[in-house]
């Protein structure tokens, strides 16, 4: 998906999405609840129905080993816009609770009364510009709204109305009535030394070839830099003889190069090193910049691979400044994380994403010539009158955007709409009321609200993204009310800094100062706390210890003295804690488990409890025991299963020096949702290879079982590899874990 800085020459509708509902009161459709049981959730949870498909999209595994799995969902086979959904799972593997943003299971039909020639006629109707060619029509199920009905998604490319900007638009027709439903545009706007036209003297990253330099970033991924001559199809990288880019100047065509080269650097490095994004695709690879795009094209856009600038009214002030360039590849790391829907309220949190990210660059940067502002597009001069194209602080003074949110927010562009997430954002990091960067006006009669900092509130913003959002994620969702960005942002306040933290409390009050509310849940009162451990688990061999830090964290009130208890331990196992009692204003303690050379294998769960004067708090502590030291292991990282693809898990022996068993032992956990797709074995280090499950179980769904082996044949020592193909197409998984007793 692909989307613009601003709108001032194409306009993105935002579709009003509306849907049959299912009948209130059905009884779930048969099936349900075993599909949802396949990805380890209730049927209510994700609103699972028997005629659903789900493929993991990515899993993020926490500190503590909580998981969190995001699925896509087809129904009858077809796509299911806005039927995304996270699994949220607990230390261990249990449930603990799903981002979801259906209402209701899905029942429909999938017959089409409008043919895929006719949607793709209707669609031709809504393009505003040059057509050149037309893609494909999909049926798929809409249910963006929370609820599903039938769809044509209709694909027309041209130039839009200016003649140069791209546009690849995605028509929805409703496949049963034959009604314009709505429409987005793919097109999403919006080290040596040199010389930018915005960020000045700054270092650069290029790669020498022979005697001459290429503006090519061998530091991240080879992103290049390159010259379209003002025009609209071949780029040119721009090169040079002594490494010195530029000179400030719109008339030497470097400078604007450097501006974009050096955006395009900040924005990898922000996203590596302040959220551990290795670039904005997650694999490493840089994102090239074109600039120069166009005859006084007054605009740049983010087409799903790389970034483009025009050179502004008259070619004389291209839009390559450092927060364009952060915004726009920031719409990247969007679709890869939430995929947020660009129409709505989604699609207003969409452009406030890059909003915020793209401010965080410009702080994360420090360019001196163009420091942090909280405002979008103040270099550019994109209005022709000295002024910014939104304002975080106070969104309203661009004369169009929703700085406090109301019913019609969900109406107006979503380049309008964003300003209440932008609102927000500001509120949290620096606060209400007059600041350094502008005035913060209060929604209504709510209460003033002190800030957090940028570091804070980048990372809560980020986490909630990335764990915690759907694609159809709203301001406020009268379908699925627990799908909206409060409740996903405090999700993350939570995760990151405890319940009902001084962070989780701004985060409150910062979307009450722009007029979102919701049920958030009650925070205790009086003095209390929360425990936790780091790492959540550890695994030790029989007559050993491990240990891990316990730490209290103060989440109402004062701070008390709390006292720190174990239990659940193996037999011959024994627990210390040094100090044995802390503070819960942020003290640690030293746990430690002592084994004894009879403590049997096994898993087990611990418990640690802090007990103070006000409260009682527990946290659990993972203990795996090993068996005979050097001939048993564990695999606990999870690997993707995709369609008709064998994968691999291996786990290293050592120090057993004997040959393995003929009861060796191979516990395993494979989450899939069609476990006869499977073939599972075991390969041993010397590559014989024994089969565990040959496409067994027909249509049940999880392979957790524990297989006995006769080994006995073959040495322990060395690397041991779970194998598992899935031999057939539409179901995925994952092997969760799998362990090894010889």
């Amino acid at each position: 998906m692909r989307k613009f800085l601003a709108v001032t020459s194409v306009a993105v509708t935002a579709a009003a999405f509306v849907a049959v509902a299912a009948s209130s009161g059905a009884a779930a459709p048969s099936g349900a609840a075993g599909k949802a049981s396949s990805v380890g959730a209730t049927a209510a949870a994700i609103s699972a129905s028997a005629a659903d498909g789900y493929t993991v999209n990515r899993v993020i595994k926490d500190p503590n080993g909580a998981t969190h799995t995001r699925y896509d969902r087809t129904y009858q086979g077809l796509r299911v816009s806005g039927g995304d959904f996270v699994v949220h799972s607990a230390p261990g593997g249990a449930f603990a609770s799903a981002s979801n943003g259906l209402a209701a299971p899905l029942t429909l039909s999938t017959t089409p009364k409008i043919s895929a020639g006719t949607a793709m006629a209707t669609a031709k109707t809504h393009f505003a510009g040059t057509i050149t060619s037309t893609g494909s029509s999909e049926l798929f199920v809409d249910a963006t709204s929370g609820t599903g009905r039938l769809a044509w998604e209709s694909v027309v490319n041209g130039w839009a109305a200016d003649k140069q900007t791209p546009s690849k638009l995605h028509v929805i027709t409703d496949a049963v009535t034959g009604a314009h439903i709505g429409q987005f545009d793919e097109i999403e706007t919006v080290a040596g030394t040199g010389t930018g036209i915005y960020t000045g003297a700054v270092s650069i990253d290029t790669t020498l070839s022979g005697s001459i330099y290429s503006m090519i970033d061998p530091v991240r991924g080879n992103g290049r830099t390159c010259d379209m001559n003002n025009g609209t199809s071949t780029c040119t990288t721009f090169t040079d003889a002594d490494n010195v880019w530029g000179t400030g100047s719109n008339s030497n065509r470097q400078s604007a190069g450097v501006d974009a080269h050096f955006g395009a650097a900040k924005t990898f490095d922000y996203f590596k090193n302040i959220h551990g994004r290795n670039g904005i695709f997650g694999n490493g690879t840089g994102v090239p910049s074109r600039v120069h795009y166009g005859s006084a094209y007054v605009n740049a856009f983010w087409d799903g691979a790389q970034m483009t600038y025009g050179d502004g009214s008259g070619n004389s002030r291209p839009l390559v400044s450092l927060d364009v360039a952060g915004h726009e590849m920031s719409h990247g790391v969007t679709e890869a994380l939430a995929g947020l829907t660009y129409s709505g309220e989604s699609g207003g949190l969409n452009e406030a994403t890059s909003d915020i990210f793209g401010n965080m660059v410009e702080f994360y940067a420090a360019a001196p010539s163009d420091p942090g502002d909280y405002q979008v597009g103040e270099k550019i001069n994109i209005n022709g009158n000295n002024t910014p194209l939104r304002y975080m602080y106070n969104p309203t003074l661009d004369g169009s955007s929703h700085g406090c949110w109301s019913t019609s927010t969900k109406n107006v562009d979503v380049h309008y709409s964003s300003g209440v997430a932008n609102h927000f954002f500001f509120n949290l990091a620096v606060g209400t009321g007059a600041t350094s960067y502008g005035t913060s006006p209060i929604c209504g009669s709510a209460p003033g609200v002190v800030g957090i900092g940028n570091t804070k509130a980048e990372k809560i913003w980020y986490r909630a993204l990335d764990v915690n959002f759907t694609s159809s994620t709203a301001y406020v969702n009268t379908s699925t009310p627990a799908n909206n960005a409060r409740l996903h942002t405090l999700a993350a306040a939570t995760f990151l800094y405890g319940t009902c933290s001084a962070e989780y409390k701004a985060v409150q009050a910062a979307w009450t100062a722009v007029n979102v509310a919701s049920t958030d849940a009650a925070c205790p009162a009086g003095n209390d706390f929360s425990l936790a451990a780091a790492p959540a688990s550890g695994s030790v061999n029989p007559g050993s210890s491990v240990t891990s830090t316990i730490t209290a964290t103060l989440t109402n009130g004062s701070a008390q003295t709390v006292a720190l208890t174990a239990a659940g331990l193996p037999s011959g196992a024994t627990a210390s804690f040094s100090p044995s009692s802390i503070t819960s204003a942020g003290g640690t303690s030293t746990l430690t488990i002592a084994t004894s050379a009879s403590t049997p294998a096994g898993t087990y769960a611990v418990t640690v409890t802090g007990t103070g004067a006000s409260s009682t708090r527990t946290t659990t502590y993972s203990l795996t025991v090993n068996g005979a030291p050097g001939c048993t292991g564990t695999n606990g990282n999870d690997v993707t299963i995709p369609d008709n693809t064998t994968v691999t898990s291996t786990i290293v022996i050592s120090g057993c020096n004997r040959n393995a068993s003929a009861t060796s032992s191979v516990p395993v956990t494979i989450y899939h949702t069609y476990k006869g797709d499977l073939v599972v074995a075991l390969v041993a280090p010397d590559g014989s290879v024994y089969t565990l499950s040959n496409r067994a179980g027909g249509s049940a769904d999880n392979i957790i079982q524990t297989f006995t082996v006769n080994l006995s044949s073959e040495a322990a020592n060395g690397t041991w590899t779970l194998r598992v193909q899935d031999a057939a197409s539409l179901d995925t998984g994952r092997i969760d874990t799998w362990s090894l007793t010889l």
